[in-house]
């Protein structure tokens, strides 16, 4: 019981999860901005958004996996999938803000772009930590929550076959 109990409070809450979000999120999203706008002046810049968004997306996720949602660990294969989902997501956000920036203005500067880029990467990353939270890393709260049921329900059963008034009182 002691395990269930500790188990549901490492998952944190909502407020503080998005602050590590933010934090976890914000910092590999800020350095990433960096490393595509200079890996975009050797290689054309939706292939740098990609490649720098595929590497990202790893590091992110072992990040909210280990730090931000509590989940015990490294990143599974599935929640690296699932999260690889909402990255797709926000590298197609980014890229059209991207273009429609370069429908606009005919030669932005850098640090118009970096304004553009960041901004369409936070409003996609409000959207990614819903998912994350609710979808990608909620199972593992649900999975800890079942495994412990069993066996707390296990100690009553086994007390209540010593004791009939004990079973009452579990039930």
């Amino acid at each position: 019981m002691e395990t269930a109990r500790s188990q549901q409070q490492a998952a944190p809450g909502a407020f503080l999860a998005f602050a590590r979000f933010v934090l976890c999120g914000g910092g590999v999203g800020l350095a990433s901005s960096f490393a595509v706008a200079a890996l975009a002046s050797w290689i054309p810049w939706a292939l740098a958004n990609a490649l720098i968004t595929a590497v990202s997306t790893l590091l992110a996720t072992e990040l909210h996996a280990r730090f931000t949602f509590g989940a015990g660990g490294r990143a599974t294969w599935r929640q690296h999938a699932q999260s690889a989902g909402s990255a797709a997501a926000a590298y197609a956000v980014t890229c059209v803000a991207m273009l429609v920036l370069q429908q606009l203005v005919a030669a932005p500067g850098a640090v118009l772009e970096q304004a553009v880029y960041l901004s369409a990467s936070a409003l996609a990353g409000v959207a990614r930590f819903a998912v994350l939270r609710l979808v990608v890393f909620a199972r593992n709260r649900a999975q800890a929550a079942t495994t412990a049921r069993p066996v707390h329900a296990t100690v009553a059963r086994a007390s209540a076959a010593a004791d009939p008034a004990v079973l009452c009182r579990a039930a």
